[in-house]
């Protein structure tokens, strides 16, 4: 590998932007695609081509192009989930998401609820969501998700949110409750974004339990990261 292309795909990994390194295995040569543009390349690629190496780097895969000798290896920081609200939904979706290689954190400042007995798959911090979101920076390889069912603790949360690049943000609570969440977000300047914010949360599959509304939020969020 060529020095500069080392030095960008680095520089790519330590900004935890996420790359792909294409090589062409009978010549050597290799380039760098991201999600929205090509550097470094000693390839050429048709709009199908790069279309098929995004479609792998947005998934996280690697391997053989079809019908080439082009192989793809992808370079993509690990997904977070930030769940604000330490309550029995968040339980559920703590391990949910962690089967799905999700690193999860648990933001709540209510101590007894935010224990490891309770989490004990999930980075936990018992501070205030504005604190935590700020030290946290959500980014494009970040989901949100408020479950307190408490303006207090869910709307500083959303408010860091929809101030940043985060793939999904939802929010647990009926219509109604989404109608007076967006009218305070809307008072705070937020009301141009307010519809990146899911609510209700979660496919609508039917289910009523902890566990199943939990399985409808990571369904929800999957069906983000992968059909953006």
């Amino acid at each position: 590998m060529k020095r500069a292309l080392l030095e960008e795909l680095q520089c790519a990994r330590i900004a935890k932007i996420p790359v792909a390194l294409v090589t062409e295995l009978d010549v050597g040569a290799q380039a760098l695609v991201y999600t929205d543009h090509l550097v470094a390349s000693e390839l050429t690629f048709d709009l199908s081509r790069l279309a098929e190496i995004r479609s792998l780097l947005r998934t996280a895969r690697s391997g053989l192009l079809n019908d080439s000798s082009l192989f793809v290896r992808s370079y993509v920081p690990a997904y977070r989930l930030l769940i604000i609200g330490a309550v029995h939904i968040a339980q559920a979706l703590a391990t949910l998401a962690r089967e799905c290689d999700y690193r999860v954190t648990v933001i709540d400042p209510r101590r007894a609820f935010a224990t490891e007995q309770r989490f004990h798959n999930a980075e936990l911090c018992p501070e205030w969501p504005d604190e935590a979101m700020a030290r946290l920076a959500p980014d494009a390889q970040t989901a949100v998700v408020t479950l307190a069912h408490d303006p207090k603790i869910d709307d500083p949360a959303l408010m860091a949110a929809l101030d940043s690049q985060a793939f999904y943000i939802g929010a647990l609570g009926s219509r109604r409750t989404h109608e007076k969440r967006c009218e305070r977000l809307a008072q705070q300047g937020f009301g141009e974004f307010l519809g990146r914010i899911n609510a209700p949360i979660g496919l609508n599959l039917g289910g009523r339990s902890h566990a199943e509304i939990a399985v409808a939020i990571l369904a929800q969020i999957i069906q983000a990261r992968y059909n953006e």
